[in-house]
């Protein structure tokens, strides 16, 4: 079960105003539209969620690298659990060209708005019942999205993702390191559900069986 940072530096990029979160708006309003993952969370205003989801091609690189890494190939095939619009599998097409893809997400809205060439190869779905075969993909990704789960779905689809995977996977979740991580992540998430710290991650993983990759991304 290596751990494998592809995108820490992406999310580095971002400023946040971690205290402005909780004291601009009402959080927890924010949160419930939020969780709705429609036009609010994608394209609306900032306290929602993206704040204007307008892809500027950072998940090239990162396709690059998973590529690379995992020695992907034409004809192989890759699920992304909750693929959002899709620019990652978007990106592993163009930096492997003849790669079978799939995308599933709860987000009716991100499906629909997702680049015209990859949206017929998404799907709507749930992490924690997977509609594929035992072992039907080279790669399973997941990718800021199992956070979002309570435990008893989180559990499930950490299994889900185990069960369809040949054998590679990764999953990337937030987590914290230290008091002030755990404060920033508390501040600044609409839409987290499991709050574990690295080593409650890498406990859980190990009790429910887990063999693939993992990282983390953190609220410094």
């Amino acid at each position: 079960m290596p751990y494998i940072d592809f995108v820490s530096e992406l999310h580095k990029a971002t400023k946040r105003d971690y205290i402005g979160r909780v004291t601009s708006d009402d959080k927890a309003e924010c949160a419930r539209v939020a969780k709705e993952y429609g036009y609010d969370y994608w394209d609306g205003d900032r306290k929602y969620g993206y704040g204007g989801y307008r892809y500027d091609g950072r998940w090239k690189s990162v396709a690059e690298k998973m590529a690379d890494y995992y020695q992907l190939k034409p004809g192989q095939k890759v699920l992304d659990v909750g693929c959002g619009m899709a620019h990652l599998l978007y990106e592993l097409t163009q930096a492997v060209p003849g790669l079978a893809v799939t995308g599933i997400d709860i987000s009716q809205y991100a499906l629909e708005h997702a680049k015209e060439e990859i949206r017929p190869r998404l799907q709507y779905g749930q992490a924690q019942d997977l509609p594929f075969q035992d072992k039907e993909f080279d790669l399973v990704i997941s990718l800021t999205t199992l956070h979002n789960l309570k435990v008893f779905d989180l559990k499930k689809a950490v299994q889900e993702i185990e069960r369809v995977s040949k054998g590679h996977s990764y999953i990337m979740v937030e987590s914290f390191r230290n008091d002030r991580e755990e404060v920033n992540m508390l501040y600044w998430q609409l839409t987290c559900a499991s709050y574990y710290s690295v080593e409650e991650w890498e406990w859980l993983y190990q009790e429910w069986g887990y063999t693939g990759d993992y990282s983390f991304i953190f609220f410094e």
